[in-house]
């Protein structure tokens, strides 16, 4: 039984819906990142996404790439990212992280180094946006090692030939990117939505979370209602960066009430 695997558990023994919270590792310092990370699970957040920052993020649209531009300036590296999930561990023992990233730092960093320190930090899985499945092979097998998830994106355009293929190997959860294009786009409709995660879920027999667009509690809540979870990160992230800790805080905690509410 992993943190991942009781947390969703979990939620659906409440009749839940769980809430994803993202943020990007040293945006704007390493310090504010923790106070975040801490702050966010005591907002209500079931989940926590730490993006790893990376110069090229082709799936994230301005706001995050603004974001992983200020975590490099400030020194984040994919070792200061590990360093903070193992800051955060020593208060927080229950709430999952996973650590969200392009392929090029962690092939840098070695997949079975970098699987194996992700793991010894305690960190429960990766998120590696820019690999597909018949290309992770080598990073899959060096998580499974150590017992990380690898959590795949599914997406409106993963059709039913391909899907199986996307959610094989996968485990934690199925992350379903709501609408085509970049995080803090439009959300797609929620019935189709809904149809969706009713499929995915189906192919994968795991808890499918949606993101991409959500930012505010109302729309929170609609997607609540149709997934196993809800992934915010570029409204947090924004609120962050234009109001400090306390308003990306209070906005965190304004939609974690919102998804765990809305069923």
């Amino acid at each position: 039984m992993t943190r991942l695997s009781s947390t969703f558990d979990r939620l659906k023994s409440d009749g839940r819906a769980g809430f994803v919270a993202y943020v990007m590792a040293g945006d704007p310092d390493a310090e504010t990142t923790l106070a975040m990370m801490r702050g966010l699970a005591e907002a209500g957040a079931d989940v926590i996404e730490l993006g790893a920052p990376f110069t090229d993020p082709m799936a994230d649209g301005p706001t995050i790439q603004r974001a992983a531009l200020r975590g490099l300036k400030s020194g984040m590296t994919l070792s200061g990212v590990l360093e903070l999930v193992r800051r955060f561990r020593e208060t927080n023992s229950d709430t999952p992280v996973v650590v969200m990233g392009y392929a090029n730092p962690f092939f840098s960093y070695g997949y079975e180094a970098f699987s194996a320190d992700a793991a010894a930090a305690g960190a429960d899985g990766v998120i590696c946006v820019d690999l597909p499945p018949e290309e992770d092979r080598e990073l899959r097998e060096a998580l499974t090692q150590t017992g990380l998830s690898l959590v795949r994106l599914a997406t409106p355009t993963t059709d039913d030939a391909r899907l199986p293929r996307v959610v094989e190997d996968t485990s934690g959860f199925v992350y379903y990117v709501s609408t085509t294009g970049v995080t803090g786009a439009g959300v797609g409709e929620t019935a189709v939505v809904g149809s969706a995660v009713d499929r995915v879920r189906g192919a994968a027999n795991l808890p499918v979370a949606v993101g991409f667009g959500v930012k505010t509690p109302e729309r929170a809540a609609e997607i609540a209602q149709v997934a196993d979870a809800v992934v915010v990160g570029s409204a947090i992230v924004e609120a962050l960066a234009e109001g400090g800790v306390d308003r990306a805080l209070h906005l965190a905690r304004t939609l974690a009430e919102a998804a765990h509410d809305a069923r």
